[in-house]
C-alpha cells in the first residue's frame, strides 16, 4: 500500500454493501470474496483502508469477508479529531461496554447471529473471526456459537479503564474456555511490546483463563509501522495496529508474518 493509499479513503467498491437485519438490529455489512466466512471487526475509529486491505488479504487467501460496520465512517482516513468522534460515540452506545470489566458487549449477540448467518450463506466447516482494539473481545464471545470455530484478538483494549481485565461476563468466559478445551480449539492473541492500551497484564489475564488455549505474540515496538494515519500517529501515539495502521507490508516484517499466520489459521481451521 502506497503512501498515498494510506493516507487517502477507500471507496471500498469491491466489496457489497448489504443492509442485514437481526435480533431486531440493521447493520450495514461489506461483503466480499468466497469460501467459508471469516468476520473482520473493524478497530477504532472503524473501517479504514488498512483494515480493508487486511479484508482483501483474507478474501484472497480463500474466504468470503463479511466486515460490518459497527462504528465511524467506511473507508475513512480519520483525521484526528473524527477519529476521537467516533471513539466517544462508541464509548457512550448502548451497544458497547468499553469501561466494564466483566461484561460481554449487547452487540456480541448481533455478531453471534451474523456468524450464523453467513456459515448459512459461506458454507464450509465453520465461521472465523478477528477482532481488533475496541473490537478485539467480541471475537471471543462469538465463540459461544458453535459455527465459530476460529477466533484472533489482536490489540485487545477493553476495558479502557482496567489494564488487566477483561471484557467479557465470567459465566461466558467459562463456557468459552470449556468449549476450547471440548473441541481442542485455540485463539491467536496479537500485541507490540509497548501498546498503553493492551498491556501484558491483559494477555496475563487472558492466559489464566483460557490457559494453554491463549496462544500470544507479542511484537517489538521497532517492528511498527511509524508512517501510520493521523488518529494513530496524533491519538493512539504508541505502536498499536499489528495488522492494519502498523503494519509494514515487507517481505520479512514480523507484522507480514503476523498477518500470514492469521491467515494461516484460518485455512487450518476452516478448510480454505
Amino acid at each position: 500500500m502506497s503512501a498515498q493509499c494510506r493516507h487517502a479513503d477507500d471507496p471500498l467498491d469491491d466489496f457489497t454493501a448489504r443492509r442485514i437485519t437481526l435480533n431486531g438490529a440493521t447493520k450495514v455489512v461489506h461483503i466480499a470474496g468466497s469460501g467459508p466466512a471469516v468476520i473482520v471487526l473493524a478497530e477504532m475509529p472503524g473501517i479504514s483502508p488498512q483494515l480493508a486491505r487486511f479484508s482483501r488479504w483474507v478474501r484472497d487467501a480463500g474466504f468470503s469477508v463479511y466486515m460490518p460496520s459497527l462504528f465511524g465512517r467506511d473507508g475513512a482516513v480519520a483525521d484526528a479529531e473524527e477519529g476521537r468522534r467516533a471513539f466517544q460515540r462508541a464509548c457512550i452506545s448502548a451497544e458497547f461496554r468499553a469501561f466494564a470489566r466483566d461484561q460481554s458487549s449487547p452487540v456480541t449477540q448481533w455478531l453471534r447471529a451474523l456468524a450464523r448467518l453467513a456459515h448459512g450463506e459461506a458454507g464450509g466447516p465453520g465461521v472465523g473471526a478477528i477482532g481488533m482494539c475496541f473490537t478485539e473481545n467480541f471475537a471471543l464471545t462469538m465463540m459461544l456459537e458453535p459455527s465459530m470455530l476460529a477466533a484472533v484478538l489482536s490489540q485487545p483494549t477493553l476495558p479502557l479503564n482496567d489494564p488487566a481485565g477483561l471484557e467479557i461476563a465470567p459465566d461466558e468466559l467459562a463456557a468459552v474456555a470449556s468449549r476450547l478445551e471440548r473441541e481442542h480449539l485455540s485463539v491467536l492473541a496479537y500485541r507490540f511490546a509497548g501498546d498503553r492500551y493492551c498491556r501484558a497484564e491483559r494477555f496475563a489475564a487472558y492466559a489464566e483463563s483460557l490457559g494453554e488455549r491463549f496462544i500470544a505474540r507479542v511484537l517489538p515496538d521497532s517492528t511498527a509501522n511509524p508512517d501510520a494515519p493521523p488518529f494513530f500517529t496524533e491519538v493512539v501515539a504508541c505502536p498499536h495496529s499489528v495488522v492494519t495502521a502498523h503494519l509494514i507490508d515487507e517481505a520479512g516484517q514480523p507484522t507480514l508474518a503476523a498477518r500470514d499466520e492469521i491467515l494461516a489459521f484460518f485455512r487450518q481451521r476452516l478448510g480454505a
